[in-house]
């Protein structure tokens, strides 16, 4: 038998999230997230667990149907159910995070195969302070 020291553990791919800061007022989008893949069954769990703890459990992720790879209509994340509702309204470019008591969060989604240098880019625009306000 073989042990695995902790040095050795493949260490889990960096969350590439960037988000806005909150000055008291509704964003439009409230930050950029670069998941490496489509399949949300793999990625929702890092995002999720990189989240500021003020945002909240998270109870709804609402995406674009056509983009994402088929899902169930809830999956378990770190022991919680998180619905996972399919809209075709929902624009092609982002997700939008529920948590009841705390409220939403729109995501921009920077395409996966996106060369890093642009992805960048995008991440800093979305997340930049002076962005349009939702309406209140």
């Amino acid at each position: 038998m073989s042990l695995v020291s902790p040095s050795s553990r493949p260490t889990p791919p960096l969350l590439r999230l960037r988000l806005a800061p909150h000055l008291g007022s509704p964003r439009a989008i409230d930050g950029a997230w670069w998941p490496r893949s489509y399949d949300l069954l793999a990625e929702l769990p890092s995002l999720l667990a990189g989240l500021p703890p003020a945002w909240g459990h998270i109870s709804s992720v609402v995406l674009d149907g056509t983009v994402w790879a088929p899902t169930p209509g809830r999956m378990l994340v770190a022991g919680q159910v998180v619905r996972l509702r399919r809209r075709l309204a929902t624009a092609a470019g982002t997700v939008v995070l529920v948590a009841p008591g705390h409220g939403r969060w729109d995501l921009l989604v920077v395409p996966p195969d996106t060369m890093e240098e642009a992805a960048a880019a995008i991440m800093a625009g979305a997340a930049e302070a002076d962005r349009d306000r939702r309406a209140g």
